[in-house]
């Protein structure tokens, strides 16, 4: 596509600016609907919605796999927004381990930050 940056760091600048516009359409949909039926149970959140039981818990830190939108691996913090849609757990040793392999580190959450001493 030509109408985008050809380097990752703008990509992910405009990543950012998109999430955040997309939460503030949201939530501008829900005023409106409550507005609009001040009488209706309101509306669940948008985004992916659980198929059934929860999934487990959360990894404190893990690595998301080259795939689409990511053009290598990346260590994240469990709780990243941008880790993409599938995070391998890892240990924080295991995640150390990979940084010092020179696996990159994510440049929202920063887990270099705290496990790099």
């Amino acid at each position: 596509m030509r109408d985008l940056p050809p380097d990752l760091e703008r990509l992910r600048v405009l990543e950012t600016w998109l999430l955040l516009s997309l939460d503030r359409v949201r939530e501008q949909i829900a005023a409106v609907e409550r507005e609009t039926c001040p009488h209706r149970a309101p509306a669940p959140p948008a985004g992916p919605r659980p198929a059934g039981p929860p999934g487990p818990p959360t990894p404190a830190w893990g690595i998301a796999d080259a795939g689409l939108g990511i053009p290598a691996p990346e260590v994240h913090r469990g709780d990243c927004w941008a880790r993409g849609a599938t995070l391998r757990p890892v240990s924080a040793e295991e995640a150390r381990t990979a940084l010092a392999e020179g696996v990159q580190a994510c440049e929202v959450c920063r887990p270099d930050r705290v496990l790099t001493p």
